[in-house]
């Protein structure tokens, strides 16, 4: 933290961990083979997740230009759209996409958030200067120098989210969707340590949005469009900062009274775990299997398991126990009417009922003609949640990153199944090759889904050889994307 007299009209020196993250993002060279192969699949499966999010109308209102007829011609196109927009409102279009199911990548820690977020700036602004450089004899961006910015901007938002909590004084984790990308797109647009200092400065200042939209009795959509929000909003830092030459706020978080420490963060400093490299990027967890929440993942996973031992035994359920991690306590043990969509991807008690009835849990069965299952809101009433230690510590140990959870059903004559525990998904790094072939299976039928067969062809063929889908203009592989 600065020392700096409250009075002093005096400039301080910029606060270190600004510093910190300008000279990882223009400096350090990433030599993780792991890093850039994780970091393709979380590209492809990113995009996949915005196919699948094109089936959904009220996402889809979100993804043209802010008001009606302010499209940029030659900008940065929306992947499933005809759209053509200014790189910020592209990022918003973009991040909404990729958000909009919660089936993207995800970080558990202190903090808790999905770093293929930030794609919604780096792609958009990445499209944004492809055909800029096209357009001028320049030399684009490829496919690699899109994902070095990726793993970048993972690592400054996993690291941040280690050991700081936003959720606990209330702010949201897109606060960190914003910080990252806003880095990473003031470097991409040229912009120079300082440069990249001063759109840093602006982010903090910007203070953090509610988690309200988050938590029960005010779920709602918003949480779709937050990290779009983020994202546009960091590419407006960027090109204010590199475009417009705009002054920076060196002690943007540790000026007294007015700084982002004293205003949001109860008067202390952020707390670091590791310096940056590309750890979150080798350990981030895929959403493969199931579009929820991810606390409950592996809770899903276990009321699969069960699902043949109680379908056919519904009405003689007595109770049902589910053993959760604290996170997973706080956040998504919920009880009472669940009001919309949003609500019920964010409700443990939701998530584990509908596998144990149907046997499935897919994107459908948060709608409410599926939530109008009286038999849902039954078994909702049976469950008990509870915190296990255990889940809680093995959750917060850095060369684990758990995310256990544990589901048992008993009956009215006093049976009960096994009780059926999951420690890690199959989205996690010590699950990956087992989850791999079942991603690019994700990502092949989301493609299938929304667009043509020429084109699902091509961007197969185009992704086939990691060397080759490297080299290739980024803004080439994002035109396949177009209907």
């Amino acid at each position: 933290m600065s020392a700096h007299d409250i009075r002093s009209a005096v400039r301080p020196d910029p606060d270190q961990p600004m510093v910190d993250i300008a000279d990882y993002v223009a400096d350090y060279r990433i030599d993780s083979t792991e890093a850039y192969d994780t970091a393709r699949y979380m590209l492809l499966d990113s995009l996949g997740c915005a196919m699948l999010a094109m089936r959904f109308p009220e996402c889809v209102k979100h993804l043209g230009p802010l008001v009606p007829g302010a499209t940029l011609p030659g900008g940065a196109r929306v992947p499933g759209t005809s759209h053509e927009l200014d790189p910020a409102q592209a990022a918003f279009a973009i991040g909404t996409q990729i958000r909009w199911l919660d089936f993207n990548d995800t970080w558990l820690a202190a903090e808790w958030g999905h770093p293929s977020d930030n794609l919604g700036a780096i792609l958009a602004v990445a499209d944004y200067l492809g055909r800029k450089a096209e357009r001028e004899g320049g030399t684009p961006l490829t496919v690699r120098d899109v994902l070095g910015y990726a793993i970048k901007a993972h690592e400054i938002q996993g690291c941040y989210a280690l050991k700081n909590s936003f959720n606990r004084v209330g702010q949201d984790h897109v606060i960190l969707v914003r910080l990252a990308s806003t880095a990473v797109a003031t470097h991409m647009l040229g912009g120079d340590k300082e440069r990249i200092v001063t759109a840093v400065s602006h982010s903090w200042i910007d203070n953090g949005a509610l988690r309200t939209y988050r938590h029960a009795p005010n779920t709602g959509p918003r949480k779709s469009w937050a990290a779009g929000d983020a994202c546009r909003r960091a590419v407006t830092h960027a090109i204010n900062a590199v475009y417009r030459g705009v002054v920076g706020y060196p002690s943007a978080l540790s000026a007294k009274t007015w700084g982002y420490y004293d205003v949001a963060f109860k008067g202390k400093p952020f707390e670091f775990e590791r310096p940056f490299g590309s750890y979150v990027m080798e350990n981030v967890l895929f959403k493969i299997s199931f579009p929820a929440e991810f606390h409950a993942q592996t809770a899903v996973e276990c009321a699969m398991k069960l699902h043949p031992q109680v379908a056919s035994r519904l009405d003689e359920i007595d109770r049902i126990v589910i053993e959760t991690q604290e996170a997973g306590c706080r956040i998504i043990d919920k009880t009472g009417p669940l009001a919309n969509y949003a609500d019920r991807d964010h409700c443990i008690q939701y998530m584990v009922a509908v596998p144990l009835i149907f046997g499935r849990l897919t994107a459908d069965d948060y709608n409410d003609d599926v939530a109008a299952d009286p038999r849902i809101d039954a078994l909702r009433a049976k469950m008990e949640v509870r915190e296990n230690p255990q889940f809680t510590r093995d959750y917060f140990d850095p060369d684990k990153r758990y995310i256990g959870n544990a589901v048992q059903v008993f009956f009215k004559d006093g049976s009960s199944t096994e009780r059926v525990a999951v420690d890690y998904p199959i989205g996690h790094r010590k699950r990956r090759a087992e989850g791999i072939p079942v991603l690019l299976k994700k990502f092949e039928g989301a493609l299938r889904g929304h667009l043509p067969a020429h084109r699902v062809k091509a961007i197969l063929e185009a992704t086939a050889d990691p060397a080759s889908f490297d080299r290739m203009p980024v803004h080439r592989f994002l035109e396949l994307f177009t209907p």
